[in-house]
């Protein structure tokens, strides 16, 4: 795993083989936005103790959405730290195991890439404590406020903290070279909506699901790419 210093003293990205999680500390109470894939407890604990933190002050998992390679390893992490499970009330079912994950609708050139992603471990089903809703405000970050953006999946969301200028977008939006509307979506159409609301939030700092966290004219960014994707082709 590799461990990147996006805010000092403030936020680390985690990154895994496939996807990565970040982690975000109040003085040594920690949260963390997605959790990585199944069987990686152990290296997100090491990682935090490498900060010089505690895991042992863990407080929150939030999901930004129900994939495997965002929720595999919360359950064990909460059930080792007793720190809650968040998730938006539309994917807190397929969290949970009682819904099956929804099926994307891939572009041709999305197919080969979204075999190689089921290569990461099946999550396993993971209680979900409290179910969010757009707007709700989560006790991190001087106030983060949770930002439904669906289209990825049902009940994807973006985590907006405002006092800071960080939004994390989920696999709502990537950096994959260039910043781009994700892959993978149930309706790309919702996705491009939410892909333009998270762009109006300006933040400074952008946290993706897959690709490096985005620190220069990122506002500026976020609304180019959201244009660009949306325009007509052919």
């Amino acid at each position: 795993m590799d461990i990147v210093e996006v805010l000092p003293q403030r936020l680390h990205m985690l990154r895994f083989p496939i996807g990565q999680a970040y982690l975000w500390q109040d003085g040594g109470a920690l949260t963390l936005i997605d959790a990585g894939h199944a069987g990686s407890a152990d290296a997100v604990e090491a990682a935090m103790r490498s900060l010089g933190l505690a895991p042992e002050r863990l407080e929150r998992i939030v999901l930004t959405h129900c994939h495997r390679d965002h929720v595999g390893a919360a359950g064990e992490l909460a059930a080792r730290r007793g720190a809650q499970v968040a998730a938006h009330r539309l994917d807190a079912p397929v969290v949970r195991g009682e819904l099956p994950v929804p099926e994307p609708v891939l572009l041709d050139w999305e197919i080969p890439l979204y075999a190689h992603g089921l290569t990461a471990p099946e999550a396993p089903a993971t209680r979900v404590d409290r179910e969010l809703e757009d707007g709700d405000v989560l006790p991190f970050g001087d106030g983060a406020v949770v930002v439904h953006a669906p289209g990825h999946t049902p009940g994807s969301i973006g985590i907006h903290l405002p006092a800071h200028g960080v939004l994390f977008t989920g696999d709502c939006v990537a950096a994959v070279g260039q910043v781009m509307l994700g892959v993978f979506n149930v309706d790309r159409a919702r996705a491009l909506e939410s892909f333009r609301r998270l762009a109006a939030l300006a933040p400074e700092v952008a946290c993706f699901g897959h690709g490096d966290p985005w620190v220069t004219d990122t506002a500026a960014t976020l609304r180019a790419a959201a244009e660009a994707a949306a325009a007509p082709t052919g």
